[in-house]
């Protein structure tokens, strides 16, 4: 990815992974340590672009997907959505790379499948080794987790008739009331992320989605357990004016893990992308140390 990458050159730069399911969209870039990065609902991968280009310049390697029904990658209409196979495709990328050990981002949705990684590599089933993780905002303990009204409606019977609703006026509205007061998206930058949702029908899948939540209390403890045994080697970026896992989750991980590094950054629920230079600092100061 390049610093500033228009959809098209992140169309054309993509890579491509033979899934179970579909085909997946990928993207790598540097020749250092590999640097999982694993994107939340209900964006994509295109979240990172604004880390990207320090990583690859301070020598790490990023790796990243569009996972199933996201951004570029198929998103098959009548799906289950599980974060078990989310994590599988993980997994299948990094092993297909050779890659024997990394380190992780994971934003939102993709904090629980960090801490799947995690349970995996506790347990002895998984083919490479994990070193560090840091989590940006995301539901690591759900109850924790803050659903807002849209997310409550997609994961009710009416969830449905809510995708089918779903336009780009809605959701700018709600897409814009996770950040932060001082680092609001532009309409540009919402036409972008609703581009990049709307891809190949995606807009019409929140209901199938947004079942990750079931996933995180069906997973709870055996994803918490995974955090416990790793507090050496995780760190939370926070952004604190997030309604749906700010400074509440940030004040949780504290508490639970207290040796745990944790910063906290006058941002919403994006940090990546509203304070991209600081989470990039924070970021290789704790990875590199």
């Amino acid at each position: 990815m390049e610093s500033n990458p228009s959809l098209d050159s992140y169309r054309n730069t993509a890579r491509w992974l033979t899934g179970p399911h579909g085909d997946i969209a990928w993207w790598t870039k540097g020749t250092g340590k590999p640097l999982l990065l694993i994107h939340g609902f209900p964006t994509c991968s295109y979240d990172w672009l604004r880390i990207w280009p320090g990583l690859v310049a301070a020598g790490f390697d990023p790796i990243a997907l569009d996972m199933l029904g996201f951004g570029l990658s198929d998103k098959p209409p009548q799906h289950r959505y599980h974060m078990m196979q989310q994590t599988d495709l993980q997994v299948q990328l990094i092993t297909q790379l050779g890659h024997e050990r990394c380190d992780v981002i994971a934003h939102d949705y993709g904090v629980s499948i960090a801490q799947e990684l995690l349970a995996r590599q506790e347990r002895g089933r998984l083919p490479f080794k994990i070193d560090k993780v840091i989590f940006l905002n995301g539901g690591l303990f759900p109850d924790q987790h803050r659903a807002r009204l849209i997310q409550r409606l997609l994961n009710s019977p009416l969830g449905g008739l809510i995708s089918q609703a779903v336009n780009r006026k809605s959701f700018g509205r709600s897409f814009a009331s996770v950040f932060g007061p001082d680092t609001q998206p532009d309409d540009a930058e919402l036409d972008l992320f609703w581009t990049l949702m709307e891809e190949k029908n995606g807009h019409r899948l929140g209901h199938r989605l947004i079942k990750y939540i079931n996933d995180r209390k069906a997973y709870a403890v055996r994803w918490a357990n995974a955090l416990s045994t790793r507090s050496a080697r995780i760190f939370m970026i926070n952004g604190v004016y997030d309604p749906v896992s700010g400074s509440h989750l940030a004040d949780s991980f504290a508490e639970k893990h207290p040796q745990a590094p944790l910063k906290r950054l006058d941002v919403g629920h994006y940090p990546q992308w509203e304070d991209a230079e600081s989470v990039l600092k924070q970021s290789l100061d704790w990875l590199q140390s």
